[in-house]
């Protein structure tokens, strides 16, 4: 059996938002170029985790974070790591689309531009096509860059916010009930882009919707009362989980 390729190695991880333990000693390794669904019941810990990730936890003062999590080996909670060099690393998508009030090429430009990926307006404009070509919104878009992002439908929004998450050319993008907002129609366009781009993207992403883990992807992680129970090939945890509260998780005995 070929080693996956771990670009996320998480150990031991615990954390508290004051008094209040909200993770209880996570150990999770996130596969390269594959799509990892955290599932489990609200408040069970995996926004939590996931904004560990890219150390989201930092802005919440009350918040502490122990344990070791590291990208492509390094220590991301190490006192000389850049917390904005990590995020353009670590693209964030929400549960509610947010794109910035400016047009939608501004949407897209201003990562790369605060990081100096580009030398020049040519090479700005071939990013900006690229990335919203990936995010699957090139061709509703392409005559109206200059129009505000806002006034995109809520599908549009999270996949202009999703371009924008890719820009910068992140290693990992994690998402949290990107579709949550979304009607059917949107969520499906979203789930088709979510497949695609693990060709170049590693992908964590926060579902509450188990048929969407297991459509879109090749790994799950359960998670129940800051615990993470079990974690494995989506299919799986899906048709034979270990462990009995997955079982009553998944069948829809405890949620």
């Amino acid at each position: 059996m070929s080693k996956t390729t771990s670009i996320i190695e998480a150990k031991d991880v615990d954390v508290f938002y004051g008094e209040k333990q909200a993770l209880n000693g996570i150990s999770l390794d996130i596969p390269e170029n594959k799509v990892t669904s955290l599932i489990g019941p609200s408040g069970c810990g995996k926004s939590t985790f996931l904004r560990c990730i890219n150390r989201m936890n930092d802005l919440v003062d009350i918040c502490r974070v122990s344990g070791d999590i590291r990208i492509s080996g390094q220590d991301i909670y190490a006192p000389e790591v850049d917390v904005v060099a990590l995020r353009a690393n670590v693209g964030m998508v929400f549960q509610k689309p947010n794109p910035f009030p400016k047009s939608i090429f501004e949407n897209v430009a201003y990562g790369p531009k605060i990081h100096g990926l580009t030398a020049n307006k040519a090479e700005m404009e071939e990013l900006v096509e690229w990335s919203l070509r990936k995010a699957g919104l090139w061709n509703e878009v392409k005559d109206r860059l200059n129009e505000t992002g806002t006034g995109l439908s809520g599908g549009q929004q999270q996949r202009l916010c999703i371009a924008r998450a890719i820009a910068v050319k992140p290693r990992v993008i994690l998402m949290d009930e990107p579709c949550s907002a979304l009607d059917p129609i949107a969520t499906a366009i979203i789930e088709e882009l979510i497949d695609e781009l693990r060709e170049n993207f590693s992908i964590v992403i926060v579902t509450h919707s188990m048929q969407q883990a297991a459509r879109v992807s090749q790994r799950t992680a359960f998670f129940h009362m800051g615990n993470l129970v079990e974690s494995g090939n989506t299919k799986n945890i899906f048709t034979s989980p270990k462990d009995e509260r997955t079982q009553n998780y998944i069948t829809g005995r405890i949620g």
